[in-house]
């Protein structure tokens, strides 16, 4: 699973919304998106307002792109295929680490219904940024400047929770936070990732693998 490099869908003549159709029919033929919930949150979600300016004209590409400090906002295709081991349904309570720029949060978002996002971020100004601009956009997020390790205690038990930072294993402290019966999706490993379904139950979880990936390391931990 790990992403190719697109750049077919680059908008020069400003007509975002019609590029955003176009990105999600192709992911849609690709078999990246299994879910209808999935792809009407992508067709919504406006993917250029969550990149850096000199960045918009490649928003509608399925590739990631740098957003400062050392990490990216992820391709579209692996949000959706996230977004898709999610499961969600409208009003649950999901987690997210790693907000980054605040796209996968809008997009989880769409699906669960307004104020049911809670993500935490390590970088203060990824934080402050992604809370100004989601806030803007008109999307009832919750964004905490923080360390993902620990997650979001206040606010649990969460339905599902997912990572958009690897690590090298999903940390204890997020799979507590996760109610039975709750799934969490994220990217595990150093060198080799893949990306992982844990299955949360009341004896321990169980582990699904669904290919490789390519993602930042999380931050923090020590």
């Amino acid at each position: 699973m790990f992403g190719f490099r697109d750049d077919s869908n680059a908008v020069d003549d400003g007509d975002f919304e019609a590029a955003r159709d176009r990105m999600v029919d192709r992911l849609d033929e690709r078999g990246s998106i299994q879910r209808s919930s999935t792809e009407r949150a992508l067709r919504n979600v406006p993917r250029h307002e969550f990149v850096p300016e000199s960045r918009r004209r490649n928003a509608y590409a399925d590739r990631p792109l740098p957003i400062g400090h050392d990490q990216t906002i992820s391709a579209p295709h692996m949000v959706a295929v996230m977004t898709d081991l999610l499961e969600l349904q409208e009003g649950d309570r999901v987690l997210e680490i790693g907000t980054g720029c605040g796209y996968h949060a809008a997009v989880v978002a769409e699906i669960v219904g307004p104020g049911n996002v809670y993500t935490v971020e390590y970088v203060e100004e990824h934080a402050r940024e992604a809370r100004e601009r989601l806030d803007a956009l008109g999307y009832d997020v919750h964004v905490r400047q923080g360390d993902g390790h620990h997650g979001w205690p206040e606010h649990a038990p969460y339905d599902a929770a997912y990572l958009t930072c690897a690590t090298p294993e999903i940390p204890d402290a997020i799979i507590e936070q996760v109610r039975e019966g709750g799934v969490i999706v994220g990217p595990v490993g150093r060198g080799y990732q893949e990306l992982v379904r844990l299955h949360v139950g009341a004896d321990g979880v169980d582990r699904e693998s669904h290919g490789g990936v390519r993602f930042v390391p999380m931050q923090g931990g020590k």
